[in-house]
């Protein structure tokens, strides 16, 4: 299955299994005890919720929560990312466009132009859009009032936000953090009866050891085993049916997958357990060092497998026992 074809599905699966409420909604009590609290307030002065900015890795609700937020609030919702707004013109569009109280969703705000991101300022902060029309000697600015909104804006790397925008989220800047193997649980059991299938406590608990502790890779993991059941005409999930899925997938009692364990072969065969450059593994495995740093690295770092030094990565003894070296 090719990366794109991937991400469609899990994006599929995010918007059928996604919570429609604050009590579907587990895990992250802190952020939403404090979210409880700034829409309340917000309720009681008739304004609209203040500008809020989530961040942590992919998959663990950020956009959930935005969704949550304007169901909360009867505000419509709607959404963009980074990337998709090239100019000021696209922003200008998108934000004069927006009714009172609406929410605006921004995902990967890191990736907004330098341009369009100054724009944003007084439109956040004083509910202005200064829009420059013309160019050289001629160029006049024109300034429009907007509607009062919310902007919630969501990021995978806030250290590449600029200090100015950080500051302008008022309402807050909340950082998700991953999720324990009982919530991972707790999830599944309510995405199974989304999916109409049944499944028992050995077999949640065998796919939270797996999810990497992100409930979207749970939930793709979950269809994974019920389409295997499927086609063995099973009924119901049971821990037998649920490893043979990962033993076909290749996903281990860790949750490393094939390209994990080849990044620790990599480093421990070639390169006597590191420490190694992450270039020169990108070079040995023909990987993207993208798809090395941001997806791979984090979960072997996390579960103790791999570590990050100044001189480069390193290989754990705990890395060296779960594979059976010496």
């Amino acid at each position: 299955m090719s990366s794109d074809s991937k991400n469609k599905e899990l994006s599929h699966l995010d918007n059928a299994l996604r919570p429609n409420t604050w009590n579907d909604y587990i895990g992250q009590e802190n952020i939403k005890s404090n979210l409880s609290i700034l829409l309340r307030a917000a309720k009681e002065r008739e304004h609209p919720p203040e500008h809020l900015l989530f961040y942590g890795p992919p998959g663990l609700g950020k956009t959930t929560l935005a969704h949550l937020i304007a169901s909360e609030t009867n505000s419509q919702i709607k959404i963009t990312s980074g990337p998709a707004i090239e100019k000021v013109g696209d922003l200008a569009s998108i934000i004069t466009n927006l009714s009172p109280n609406d929410i605006l969703f921004i995902d990967e705000i890191h990736r907004l132009n330098k341009s369009v991101e100054e724009v944003l300022y007084p439109a956040m902060e004083s509910g202005l859009l200064d829009i420059i029309i013309g160019k050289g000697p001629s160029a006049r600015t024109i300034q429009l009032e907007l509607p009062p909104f919310t902007l919630i804006a969501a990021t995978t790397k806030v250290a590449l936000l600029s200090s100015p925008l950080r500051s302008r989220f008022s309402g807050g800047v909340f950082k998700l953090n991953f999720y324990t193997n009982e919530e991972i649980q707790k999830i599944l059991q309510r995405s199974a009866e989304k999916l109409e299938i049944e499944i028992d406590d050995d077999s949640s608990y065998e796919i939270s050891l797996r999810s990497r502790f992100t409930p979207r890779a749970a939930n793709y993991l979950l269809k994974r085993c019920r389409d295997f059941a499927q086609i063995n005409k099973e009924k119901k999930l049971n821990k037998n049916i649920v490893q043979e899925t990962f033993s076909m997938l290749g996903i281990d009692e860790a949750g490393l997958s094939h390209s994990d364990r080849e990044i620790l072969k990599t480093i421990v065969d070639n390169f006597n357990g590191g420490p190694v450059g992450l270039n020169t593994i990108s070079a040995s495995l023909s990987e993207d060092q993208g798809t090395l740093e941001e997806y791979n690295e984090p979960y072997l770092i996390q579960i103790g497998f791999l570590e990050r030094t100044p001189r480069g990565r390193i290989v754990t003894p705990k890395a060296y026992k779960h594979l059976g070296l010496n």
